[in-house]
């Protein structure tokens, strides 16, 4: 068993100090609910942009990760992040609940223009090979479950957001042996008909789809901001049948927690 939490936040593109307190909180809960591992969106601790502040950025990485050390929660959390290389890479970074530092996935199908050359973050982000990692829960002493992670639109491949063709990088984790894919969202919404009507069931079918079709679990959160406005995509955790197991409110902050059991 593994036991898995997700915060919808609000995430904060200029303030990376509230980010740090929001994720600070969410630990506190993942901690309480006795949570292996946290969830947080795309670009949760540095604002969803390339142009981070880095010492800013590394300061804030610093305090999380002790601090959930010190919780016993494990990470699965998403930032911008300036590597040693000097590239910026938008990542999921796992960690282990004793605080390990496993590796991170970059997304992979950044977001373009259709125009020739494309205009969007896909020139600002480098990425790197898909990956999968072993994430040992506090309940299986001995034992691992092989996770991985997805970003937004490497997941469902929305044709209107990227030029790149879909590498089905879900079904690729899984023929790797991914139980687990964590995916981090930080999706674009406006509140008209278009995405509450079409993005969102795209997105949401894709969810339920792809879980399915590689027989994995799926645990997703969306940046919750604006908060009055309903996310771009629902958040919780869907079975390797394309069921949702638990699921967040459309808007707002959001924190859930959920048991994934063989048997569930």
């Amino acid at each position: 068993m593994i036991r898995v939490a997700g915060i919808q936040m609000a995430v904060n593109d200029h303030d990376v100090q509230q980010n740090v307190a929001t994720i600070s909180h969410a630990l506190e809960q993942a901690a309480q609910a006795g949570a292996d591992i946290l969830l947080t969106p795309e670009g949760a601790l540095s604002g969803y942009k390339p142009d981070i502040d880095a010492p800013a950025v590394e300061a804030g990485l610093q305090t999380i990760t002790t601090l959930a050390r010190e919780k016993g929660v494990g990470l699965a959390l998403g930032v911008c992040f300036k590597e040693s290389n000097g590239l910026i890479y938008n990542q999921i970074r796992f960690y282990t609940a004793n605080g390990a530092y496993l590796g991170f996935h970059s997304k992979t199908l950044r977001c373009g223009t259709m125009t020739t050359p494309s205009v969007g973050e896909i020139n600002h982000y480098a990425t790197t090979e898909l990956s999968t990692f072993e994430f040992n829960p506090k309940g299986m002493p001995g034992h691992s479950i092989t996770i991985g992670g997805l970003i937004c639109n490497d997941l469902w491949a929305n044709p209107s957001c990227t030029p790149m063709p879909d590498p089905h990088l879900s079904q690729q984790l899984a023929d790797r042996g991914a139980r687990i894919i964590f995916h981090a969202v930080n999706g674009g919404r406006n509140g008209s008909a278009w995405s509450r009507d079409t993005a969102w069931h795209f997105h949401e079918s894709n969810l339920r789809m792809r879980a399915a079709a590689g027989k994995v679990w799926i645990v997703t959160v969306d940046n919750a901001t604006p908060t009055h406005l309903p996310c771009s995509a629902p958040g919780g955790v869907i079975t390797p049948e394309g069921a949702w197991a638990c699921r967040t409110e459309a808007t707002g902050e959001q924190f859930f927690v959920f048991s994934i059991t063989d048997e569930a």
